[in-house]
């Protein structure tokens, strides 16, 4: 017959309460943290903002010519976040659910404020849904969309689904690092290419770069020839437009990277919301730590 430890019993329970009481404090640190950038970043207009961490407000669209839809319900978005459990039981009987396959798309999407638009690109990002649907089949893929399923009578099945999305037309708020990219090809590219258009005609090519005049480029020539190119691309890049492109990405000094469908006021109420949840769980967990440490110590050992 086994022998019931409660002082084993009571120090397990402190040691997890500790461990919760550290994830609660973890979590209210970085909510505070949050919700000061929120407030202390000013909203900025997409035209006139400077690279940096920014703060934008704007409406969410694919790209011209794209087109996107999620996964598993084929519901129009501009990002789409899924996750697929099967159901088993364990060795107690008790039914778990293990994930099976999960994804997230990472195609960039547009915002636009109405003076300007950049790309947001959402890896790495804290993402809150316009959208989310929990619903069952019996397949790893669903047959139907949760618009076609009832959670409730679906739930002995033995697959469960659990979709993500933003929709076109969501109004969000983005804080990120905003970069922006030159949209001509990269120089190197653009001396790769000409190389190879001027190796298509080999007779102009040897006039210009075979200087010993033996029917040959050789490697001092070729460098002479690279050298030639590498300057004639630099000098039409001078005289050519560039158009900008502005990205907005994961951080890459500490701050957050946030997508939400909320505003600037909803985006700071929730997060202090969460941060006196997390501070009261972690307040709870100190004294449920405190108790199973003083019972622990009072019980005397068997």
């Amino acid at each position: 017959m086994a022998v019931h430890d409660p002082q084993g019993t009571l120090w397990t329970l402190a040691v997890g309460g500790a461990l919760a009481t550290a994830l609660m404090l973890y979590r209210f640190f970085a909510y505070v943290k949050r919700d000061r950038f929120v407030q202390d970043t000013p909203l900025m207009r997409i035209r006139s903002a400077a690279q940096g961490f920014v703060h934008f407000e704007g409406q969410a669209s694919l790209t011209p010519g794209e087109e996107m839809s999620s996964p598993l319900s084929s519901r129009s978005c501009v990002w789409w976040d899924y996750r697929v459990a099967k159901r088993y039981r364990n060795s107690k009987g008790q039914t778990e659910w293990e994930v099976i396959d999960q994804a997230s798309s990472v195609a960039p999407f547009l915002l636009s404020d109405g003076d300007g638009h950049c790309l947001v690109g959402p890896v790495g990002a804290d993402i809150t849904p316009t959208s989310q649907a929990t619903w069952f089949g019996d397949t790893p893929k669903p047959s139907s969309g949760p618009l076609d399923s009832h959670p409730l009578l679906l739930v002995e099945r033995d697959y469960r689904y659990t979709e993500r999305i933003i929709t076109p037309g969501t109004h969000l708020t983005v804080l990120g690092e905003l970069r922006s990219q030159s949209s001509a090809i990269e120089t190197d590219q653009q001396v790769h290419d000409l190389l190879a258009k001027w190796k298509e005609d080999q007779a102009q090519l040897l006039a210009k770069f075979d200087r010993n005049h033996d029917g040959h480029i050789d490697a001092e020539e070729w460098e002479a020839a690279r050298a030639a190119a590498r300057a004639q691309v630099e000098a039409t890049l001078l005289q050519t437009p560039v158009e900008r492109i502005s990205v907005v990405a994961q951080t890459r000094h500490g701050e957050p990277f946030l997508i939400a469908p909320l505003n600037e006021q909803q985006l700071v109420r929730r997060e202090q919301r969460y941060a006196a949840i997390s501070l009261l769980m972690s307040v709870l967990f100190v004294m449920l730590t405190a108790w199973a440490v003083h019972r622990a110590l009072s019980v005397h050992p068997i």
